[in-house]
């Protein structure tokens, strides 16, 4: 694939009590694109620190270029250090300061973002005013802007949101953070009226909303495409989000029908939940497979 992308935001390490897993949903994203044969870069910073070396080495392992992602002499290497002793109250703590909040903009990322396709960004690189004046200058930039909403209390306002839903050519948003708009924006109750008012609001070309089990939607042009989703048996959730996303991307921009787009993209998350970890390696006979089961 020709398709140029670029993904702005948090690269991380998850810190669990038993191990360190390489995490953050832009680079998540990334990696999975790579996987599927797109150009991608990562928009990004790593402290100078052995956890930063860890985290260039991972990326470089799957692919991805690292020329746009900064080496902060001053911050670390962004962690979460994770509690999953109630796996169903798993708590999460986003340590700050970190070197993703402090992404500096540069003229080899302008010049890399005005040659893509499309630029994907979230709300939580927006959380320390250096990486989101980066961002905000970025997004001026005239390129599909694919807005993965991704929300991460407390680490959000209504004037945050205002400012990126309205930047934003594509929103990529899930059940529980449409609730979270409808209370903002006095949305109706019923998902394809909540979503019609949304995108009439911030004249979006499309919305995606993932459903969980449920599966997926799109809304576009006044239309709502269903997909029921693959049922899988579960090794764990993480990164498939990211890669529903990432399947997304790659057959919106080869211009494939919102059915085709959605029939891939929930297979791609389907199979990334039957693996343990977010970013597992797998080829096109894996994704094939979750379909005829």
């Amino acid at each position: 694939m020709d398709n140029k992308v670029i993904c702005f935001g948090e690269m991380l390490w998850d810190i669990f009590p038993k191990e360190s897993i390489a995490g953050g949903a832009p680079m998540n994203v990334a990696l999975h694109l790579v996987h599927l044969g797109m150009d991608v870069k990562m928009i990004s910073s790593v402290g100078e620190d052995k956890l930063g070396k860890k985290l260039l080495a991972f990326v470089k392992k799957y692919g991805l270029p690292d020329e746009l992602i900064q080496i902060n002499e001053e911050f670390p290497t962004g962690t979460v250090k994770v509690d999953d002793g109630d796996k169903e109250n798993i708590k999460y703590e986003i340590v700050k300061p970190a070197a993703w909040d402090h992404i500096k903009w540069s003229e080899d990322m302008d010049k890399s973002v005005r040659n893509a396709d499309a630029f994907i960004f979230g709300t939580l690189a927006a959380r320390n005013e250096v990486s989101k004046a980066t961002l905000e200058k970025l997004l001026e930039i005239p390129v599909l802007k694919i807005f993965d909403i991704n929300l991460r209390p407390p680490f959000y306002s209504a004037d945050l949101l205002d400012n990126l839903l309205r930047r934003a050519d594509i929103l990529k948003i899930n059940e529980e953070e449409l609730t979270l708009l409808a209370d903002f924006y006095d949305l109706p109750s019923k998902m394809e009226a909540a979503l019609e008012k949304l995108s009439e609001l911030f004249e979006f070309d499309l919305i995606c909303i993932t459903l969980g089990s449920k599966g997926a939607a799109i809304y576009q042009e006044g239309e709502i495409i269903n997909h029921p989703g693959y049922p899988v048996a579960v090794k764990d959730t993480v990164g498939a989000g990211d890669a529903f996303l990432a399947g997304f991307v790659s057959k919106y921009l080869s211009k494939e029908s919102p059915e085709k787009i959605l029939d891939f993209a929930c297979a791609l998350g389907a199979l990334v939940a039957t693996f343990s970890g977010g970013t597992p390696q797998y080829n096109e006979e894996d994704i094939l497979r979750i379909k005829n089961l």
